[in-house]
């Protein structure tokens, strides 16, 4: 049956992969015929993931991506990929006048620099396909500020612009390069922090125009759609994935 949206016969790497977001999109794209390779630092995680996902070449492989030495692993062990989903990151809730240099490590090494460090390795190495496909899962997050999202909101902002310039480098090579922007996602990270600082979440997701927030599906399948041949005319894009609420994320 004719789809243009399959990943049959491709690999994909996909960040991130032990929940939520990154949870999904390994799942759907199984599911659409990909072998994916699933990263993250859970083991225990990433294999639940894994008994989730439809039947294939697919393989596991724990990693930190704030660590270096273990990005080289990762990408010694991988094999040629048709696909990135950079997908692993962290939040983390401080006003600007209390931000230390430990909570800039804590979310820039794993949303910036571990995705940067991750991208040379897998270049360096050759272990990028002609014609391949990299999306990058940002957020709404700098065009729509929040009280004591800073560090979260200039991570996704500074890989926006990263993924632009990435995206000029590999056009000769027909390596396309794509980020995707979402609102709120309803994952166990939102619901965790949420509770944390004390907020009906149900509620506040009323705000949007189609009155819920994403779920990690929603994201999953745009991914997919910038991974398959149906987007091979796609790169240098971010597109805002928001349920109507361009303005809002909370």
């Amino acid at each position: 049956m004719y789809n243009p949206f399959s990943l049959n016969g491709k690999t994909v790497l996909v960040t991130g992969a032990s929940s939520g977001i990154g949870r999904s999109i390994a799942v759907e794209c199984s599911r659409i015929g990909a072998d994916v390779i699933l990263t993250g630092r859970n083991v225990e995680q990433l294999n639940q993931t894994l008994a989730l996902m439809e039947i294939g070449c697919h393989v596991v492989v724990s990693a930190d991506l704030s660590d270096e030495t273990d990005i080289a692993r990762l990408v010694d062990l991988v094999p040629e990929v048709n696909g990135v989903v950079h997908c692993a990151g962290v939040g983390k809730r401080t006003i600007c006048k209390m931000i230390k240099e430990a909570d800039l490590d804590f979310v820039l090494k794993p949303n910036l620099y571990g995705p940067i460090l991750l991208q040379r390795h897998l270049l360096k190495m050759k272990k990028i396909a002609k014609e391949a496909s990299i999306v990058f899962i940002a957020s709404r997050a700098p065009f729509a500020p929040a009280i004591g999202n800073g560090i979260y909101s200039a991570s996704k902002g500074a890989i926006l612009g990263y993924a632009n310039c990435l995206g000029l480098e590999l056009a000769p090579q027909k390596i396309r390069v794509n980020s995707i922007c979402p609102a709120m996602v309803l994952t166990e990270f939102v619901e965790k922090d949420a509770l944390e600082m004390g907020v009906d979440y149900q509620a506040l997701q009323l705000k949007y125009p189609l009155k819920r927030y994403g779920k990690p599906k929603d994201v999953a399948y745009l991914t997919i759609y910038l991974l398959s041949d149906a987007s091979s005319w796609m790169t240098g894009t971010a597109i805002d994935l928001t349920g109507g609420g361009e303005g809002t994320l909370i």
